[in-house]
């Protein structure tokens, strides 16, 4: 089964070459929009994405800027396109393009939602990390948004373009998706969840461009930052969408 021609994927890589062509692949078996967003790898990753000419969109550039720059990049791409819907899924493998159907089914039913594949975390191979940062990230969620989200970190998600394009974001690495997530919650953007399955390679074989420090400090700074706006902006918007907000 395609996913029709109002939906796009977008997959950011940085440093993936060994993981990309599969994530491709396998992806193109469900839809034939796919643009890939090279985020100035150093590796052969933008070699790989060249092999598949013109069956995907490349866009490419030579500085590492971060995901949430790559991912902000692809929306322009794709709304450009017109495309109405963009999938994101992360280059690294661990993601199932099979489960993108989950995510075609739950839109047509609730449709201009922003739709998160939610992880199980029973997995034996999950990192201890992930499942700390997830906790974590949920509990500031639920606290600027007063909304309970069973996986805030996942970066398996389908965005309404038409909705979130023009957002200015001030963050443009890992914590840019829980930016997304908290403002498109502010927004008046209902957030739903769909169950995915995740393939967590054993520890010596992870890749992963995380830095705990830097990344974690700078995540730490994003929810300090949007705390102070959800009193003063976030909660208030929330309240008047309730009101006046027209939800489809």
């Amino acid at each position: 089964m395609k996913i029709n021609s109002k939906f796009c994927v977008i997959i950011p890589a940085y440093n993936n070459e060994n993981s990309l062509a599969a994530v491709i692949e396998s992806v193109l078996k469900n839809c034939l929009n796919v643009i890939v967003i090279n985020d100035g790898s150093t590796d052969r990753t933008e070699n790989v994405a060249l092999n598949f000419g013109n069956k995907i969109t490349l866009i490419s550039y030579k500085k590492n800027r971060g995901k949430g720059f790559a991912l902000t990049q692809g929306f322009k791409v794709a709304n450009k396109m017109d495309f109405e819907y963009a999938l994101t899924i992360d280059a690294d493998g661990q993601h199932n393009a099979g489960d993108m159907i989950k995510f075609f089914e739950a839109i047509k039913n609730q449709p201009n939602r922003l739709i998160i594949g939610a992880r199980s975390f029973n997995n034996p191979n999950i990192p201890k990390g992930s499942i700390f940062a997830n906790k974590f990230s949920n509990f500031w969620f639920r606290l600027q948004t007063a909304q309970n989200i069973s996986d805030t970190q996942s970066g398996f998600r389908l965005y309404p373009i038409k909705k979130i394009y023009k957002m200015r974001l001030f963050t443009s690495r890992y914590e840019t998706e829980l930016e997304l997530l908290v403002r498109c919650a502010w927004k008046g953007i209902s957030i739903v969840t769909v169950p995915i399955n995740v393939f967590y390679p054993p520890k010596e074989e992870r890749v992963s461009h995380f830095r705990p420090k830097k990344d974690f400090l700078r995540i730490s700074l994003l929810n300090t930052i949007l705390c102070f706006f959800a009193l003063f902006y976030g909660y208030p918007r929330m309240f008047f969408c309730r009101i006046f907000c027209n939800k489809k």
